[in-house]
C-alpha cells in the first residue's frame, strides 16, 4: 500500500544523504588545504622572532660599549659627555628594535623581557585566529567539522526538495499539502547538524516523519472511545458519490462494531437507486443484521428515523445509515442530507471515497464538507493505491480526519487509520 509514495520518499532521503556526504568530503579537503596554507605563516613568525632577538642583542651590545667608553673618559665633565653619548647610542639601538618588531601584530606584547620566541609565536597565532573568527558562519562550520558534525544549509536541500515536491505532486498529493510538508522539512533541517557517527538518512527521516504527521494527523480523534462514551443509539450517516463503496463500507463497519461487542442496525436511505435495497439487504443477511428500508422512491430521512426508533426500542447500540450517491452540485440530494440532519440529528457523518481517486477524492471531500459538514473520512481501495495522495492530503485540506481504510473485499478488511503507523510504513520503519 502506497509503495509508489514510499519509493519517492526514500529517494529524497538518499539524495540528501549523498549531498551531505559530498559536503563532508569537500569540507575535509578544504580543512587540509587550510592547514597547508598556515605552515609558511608559522615560518614567517619564527623569522620575526629571530630578527627581534637580534635587534635586542644589538641594543645590549651598543649600551655596554657606550658604558665602557664613558668609564675611560677623564674628568667629571668628560664622563657626563660620555654618558650622554651612551644614552643617545642606546636610544638609536632601541629604535632599531622597534623597527624590527613592526611586523609583529599590535596585540602581541613585547614589553615583557622574559618573552621567549615560542611565546611570540603563540601570540601571533592567537591574533591570526581572532581575525578568522570574525565570520560567524565560517566559525560555525569550522567548529562543526572539528566536533565531527556537518551543518545542513539551505543550498544543500534546494535540489532534493525540488525533486521531493515533484514526487509528491506526482503521487496526487494536493499542492498546498506538498508545500506545507516542504516548509516543515526546511524548518527542521536547515541550520541543523548531524554527527558523523549518525546517518544523514536518520536526520532526514526524522524531519520527514514530523512533516508528514503534521498534515496527516489533523483533526484526529479516538473513534472507538467516542462511540463507547456516546448515548445510545449512536447514529452514523455515510455519504459520498456513487460507486465508491459506501454500502460495502457500512457492512464492514457493522462487522467492526460486532467484534467490539456493539450491536447495529442498517438503514437504507438510498431510496432512489435501482437495486440499492437488494444490495444492502444481501450484506445484512450475510452478517445477520437487521435492515430497515422503504420502497424505492421513499423519503430517506423517514427511513433513517425509523431505524433510530427501532434501535431505541430494541437496545441497539449503533444505527448505520446509507444515503444516495451525490455530488455537491446536486441541490436535491444535498437537500436530502440537510433534511436527515434536521429530522434525525446524526451523531456522526462520514464521507466515503476511493483512495485511488487521489486529488479527486481530496477535492470531493472538501466540497462535501463545505456543503454538509462531515466528521471524518473512510477511504476504500487503499490496498490498490500505490500513490497515497488522498491519504496524505484529505485531513489537511478539510480539517477532518481519515478514520478508516478499506483494504480488501472481505467484511474484516476495514482498518483504523493510524497516522503514525502510516508514516512509519512510508519511511521504512518496522
Amino acid at each position: 500500500m502506497f509503495d509508489g509514495l514510499k519509493d519517492k520518499l526514500n529517494s529524497f532521503r538518499k539524495d540528501v544523504e549523498e549531498t551531505a556526504e559530498e559536503k563532508a568530503e569537500s569540507e575535509a579537503e578544504a580543512d587540509a588545504e587550510t592547514e597547508a596554507a598556515e605552515e609558511p605563516a608559522d615560518a614567517d613568525v619564527g623569522s620575526t622572532d629571530v630578527d627581534t632577538d637580534a635587534g635586542a642583542r644589538r641594543a645590549d651590545d651598543a649600551t655596554e660599549t657606550a658604558d665602557a667608553t664613558a668609564e675611560t673618559e677623564a674628568g667629571a665633565s668628560d664622563a657626563d659627555a660620555a654618558e650622554s653619548d651612551a644614552d643617545a647610542t642606546a636610544d638609536a639601538a632601541e629604535s632599531d628594535v622597534a623597527s624590527d618588531a613592526e611586523d609583529v601584530p599590535d596585540d602581541v606584547d613585547l614589553s615583557d623581557d622574559s618573552l621567549a620566541a615560542e611565546g611570540v609565536e603563540d601570540a601571533v597565532a592567537d591574533a591570526a585566529s581572532g581575525e578568522n573568527a570574525k565570520s560567524a558562519s565560517t566559525f560555525q562550520r569550522a567548529k562543526a567539522f572539528a566536533t565531527g558534525r556537518i551543518i545542513i544549509e539551505e543550498e544543500d536541500l534546494e535540489e532534493p526538495l525540488w525533486q521531493l515536491e515533484m514526487a509528491l505532486l506526482e503521487s496526487d498529493v494536493e499542492m498546498n499539502v506538498a508545500e506545507a510538508i516542504l516548509e516543515t522539512i526546511r524548518e527542521k533541517m536547515i541550520g541543523e547538524s548531524r554527527k558523523q557517527v549518525d546517518t544523514t538518512a536518520e536526520l532526514v527521516s526524522e524531519a520527514l516523519s514530523e512533516a508528514l504527521l503534521e498534515v496527516i494527523s489533523v483533526g484526529q480523534f479516538d473513534f472507538d472511545a467516542r462511540i463507547q462514551e456516546a448515548d445510545k443509539p449512536v447514529t452514523i450517516i455515510f455519504t459520498g458519490v456513487n460507486g465508491v463503496g459506501k454500502t460495502t463500507s457500512i457492512a464492514k463497519m457493522a462487522r467492526y462494531f460486532e467484534e467490539r461487542g456493539l450491536s447495529t442496525v442498517l438503514a437504507n436511505g438510498d431510496t432512489y437507486r435501482a437495486g440499492a435495497n437488494e444490495q444492502i439487504r444481501k450484506h445484512a443477511d450475510n452478517l445477520g443484521e437487521k435492515l430497515i428500508s422503504h420502497e424505492q422512491g421513499g423519503d430517506p430521512a423517514a427511513v433513517i428515523y425509523d431505524a433510530v426508533e427501532y434501535a431505541e426500542a430494541n437496545d441497539i447500540d449503533v444505527v448505520l445509515g446509507d444515503t444516495a450517491g451525490r455530488l455537491h452540485t446536486s441541490n436535491d440530494l444535498m437537500a436530502q442530507l440537510e433534511k436527515i440532519d434536521r429530522v434525525v440529528g446524526p451523531d456522526m457523518t462520514l464521507f466515503v471515497d476511493e483512495a485511488v481517486a487521489g486529488q479527486d477524492a481530496t477535492q470531493r471531500a472538501k466540497e462535501f464538507n463545505d456543503a454538509a459538514e462531515i466528521d471524518g473520512v473512510v477511504l476504500t481501495k487503499a490496498d490498490a493505491d500505490s500513490q497515497g495522495g488522498a491519504a496524505i492530503s484529505i485531513a489537511y485540506v478539510t480539517g477532518k480526519p481519515i478514520l478508516f481504510l478499506g483494504v480488501g473485499q472481505g467484511y474484516d478488511d476495514l482498518t483504523r487509520f493510524d497516522p503514525e503507523e502510516l508514516v512509519a510504513s512510508l519511511l521504512g520503519d518496522e
